[in-house]
């Protein structure tokens, strides 16, 4: 069963000498409100830590995912796949692969040309080079417009117009779009949590699915400072780079810090939207530990170090709510106690309980 109460939460987190968030089009600086000087983290950065606890929490010893908890989007997917399986599982047929053992005088010629998506080269049990034409996947239009442009010699052309025909495909009705949304959302946890799109061109059409949690954009507390530092290594990569360096071996790089910073986020968990996507009580669980230890499995040089400081949790008895959100965040007040604050320590967290609105709990989860 879905979930039946809304939430809103607040979450705190701070940096310490790391760079929490750089920013690829600025050098990969930190993240910066260029007019305010405050720090700024993504919700895409954020969403990616807690896809990361999920995959480690929920990965078995065989490499593959609890069911229903696999990751959509992770580090070398390849998302049309799970479209393809989402299909299988359902049973629902989108297409008629056709294969064709390639002749001896023409598998020299198949190796110096790249295929379009959906036309790969297999082996048969003999050791034998096979045309694989996937009915699915392939674009017979796009295909037959490759085929046009690469111009190859008669007999290959013929052959790859053979098989050609032989391949049937069809894009899925709309029911059985739905279906496949429903699946995908069943065996995925982070488009159960927080959506996605689900429509791709080479892949069979998933729909759009809006996610029951989001999560704003992460803003620090006070401006931050940005130091850059510059780093060697006493080593190069190549014999041109050791002789250009006369044997000495040594690189310079760049480096960027933020010294301290304290980062607050806010969220939304939306009943009504979780009652599309089948998101329950167990997945709202897994979301707040994640939170609290997302940063406990993301440590490294370049990150510093990170830590989740403050987790506020506003419960509403009803599906929709039972107060405004911006009004409960105002009551999670948090203040510098030291002009330049360099630890969690030199901040004073204030939580105003008095007088809170009916129907409304708050839950400190950390």
């Amino acid at each position: 069963m879905s979930i039946h109460n809304r939430y809103d939460f607040v979450l705190l987190f701070d940096v310490k000498d790391g760079n929490p968030n750089g920013d690829p089009d600025a050098g990969n600086l930190p993240r910066l409100d260029t007019e305010t000087g405050q720090g700024l983290i993504t919700d895409v950065s954020i969403k990616r830590k807690i896809r990361n606890f999920v995959g480690i929490t929920k990965c078995k010893e065989d490499g593959t995912y609890e069911t229903g908890f696999d990751i959509y989007i992770k580090e070398k997917a390849v998302l049309g796949r799970a479209h393809f399986a989402a299909f299988e599982k359902l049973g629902i047929s989108l297409g008629q692969d056709a294969t064709e053992l390639i002749p001896d005088d023409l598998a020299e010629q198949f190796e110096a040309l790249t295929l379009p998506e959906g036309m790969e080269i297999d082996t048969d049990e003999e050791g034998r080079s096979i045309l694989n034409l996937s009915g699915a996947t392939l674009d017979k239009k796009e295909a037959q417009k490759w085929l046009k442009d690469i111009n190859p010699a008669k007999p290959l052309k013929n052959f790859i117009s053979k098989v050609l025909k032989n391949v049937t495909a069809r894009k899925p009705k709309q029911e059985e779009s739905e279906k496949g949304r429903v699946q995908m959302c069943q065996d995925f946890y982070d488009i159960r949590t927080f959506g996605a799109v689900l429509s791709l061109k080479t892949a069979p059409n998933c729909g759009q699915v809006r996610g029951p949690v989001q999560i704003t954009f992460a803003r620090s507390i006070d401006p931050i400072v940005t130091l850059e530092h510059s780093i060697t290594r006493c080593a190069v990569a190549t014999e041109a780079e050791a002789e250009k360096q006369g044997g000495d071996n040594r690189t310079m790089g760049r480096k960027f810090t933020v010294p301290y910073g304290l980062y607050r986020t806010h969220g939304f968990v939306s009943a009504h939207l979780a009652g599309q996507t089948k998101f329950d009580e167990s997945d709202l669980e897994l979301l707040w530990e994640a939170l609290k230890n997302m940063f406990e499995h993301d440590h490294s040089a370049a990150r510093g170090e990170m830590a989740t400081r403050g987790l506020y949790v506003f419960k509403h008895e009803s599906h929709l709510g039972n107060e405004a959100a911006h009004k409960l965040f105002d009551r999670i007040k948090v203040n510098k106690t030291k002009d330049v604050p360099r630890g969690f320590e030199d901040y004073e967290v204030s939580v105003d309980e008095t007088e809170m609105p009916s129907g409304v709990a708050l839950l400190q989860k950390c």
